[in-house]
Order: C-alpha cells, then structure tokens, then sequence
C-alpha cells in the first residue's frame, strides 16, 4: 500500500508516459515537461495511455523512489487537463489509486473560531 507523506505536494501528469522509464526518465520528465524539480521532495504521478498502470516518482533524503501498480482490470479513473499537470490531494491520489469516480463533489462550509 502506497501512503504519501502529509502534506506533500502531489503532482499528476495528465498526458500519456511511456512506463518503461525508471528513476532517471522519469525525473527527466519532471524537470523537463514539469518544469518541476524532482528533489523537492513532491510527489509526481505518471498515468500510461491505456490508464491501466501508474509510477510515483518521489525523492527522499537517501534517494529517489519509485512506486508502481499496474492494474489487472479497469482503469485508473483521470481525465486529462489542458496544462498537463494537475495538483491533486493525498485523498484524491488515494481514491485514483483505489478506481473511486467523483461524479459530483459538495464540500460542506466550515466554521473557524473567531479570535475576539
């Protein structure tokens, strides 16, 4: 089971990847078509055409790791966006990795607690 660190940022590459690239093609996408830096510690998720398989690109202090699932049926559920690159949540990686569809998403209003 694949738990992102807390409050990492995660990004998701929505255009197609080989997923024959390993650690050094990977973060070369990263910092090349990213335009991100792939020791920052971020996550970054590549999605192959057929969205049947993922790799989790991310650095830590000893070196890069790669996380992978490939799917036995279905797929990943993950629509393109026009930039390319899409900023996602640890619960909504979660929920990609997990095949959950968010068909319509009401977030509920909050109150904080005034300072007085």
């Amino acid at each position: 089971m694949f738990i992102p660190a807390a409050n990492q940022k995660i990004w998701l590459c929505t255009t197609p990847v080989d997923m024959r690239k390993s650690f050094n093609g990977l973060s070369a996408l990263v910092r090349n078509k990213l335009c991100h830096n792939p020791q920052s510690g971020q996550y970054f998720v590549f999605i192959n055409a057929r969205k049947t398989q993922m790799k989790v690109l991310y650095f830590e202090s000893s070196g890069y790791c790669v996380w992978a699932k490939r799917l036995e049926q279905g797929q990943f559920p993950v629509k393109p966006h026009p930039s390319g690159i899409q900023s996602l949540t640890g619960c909504t990686l979660q929920m990609i990795v997990d095949g959950i569809t968010v068909l319509r998403l009401k977030q509920a209003k909050r109150y904080g607690q005034s300072s007085a």
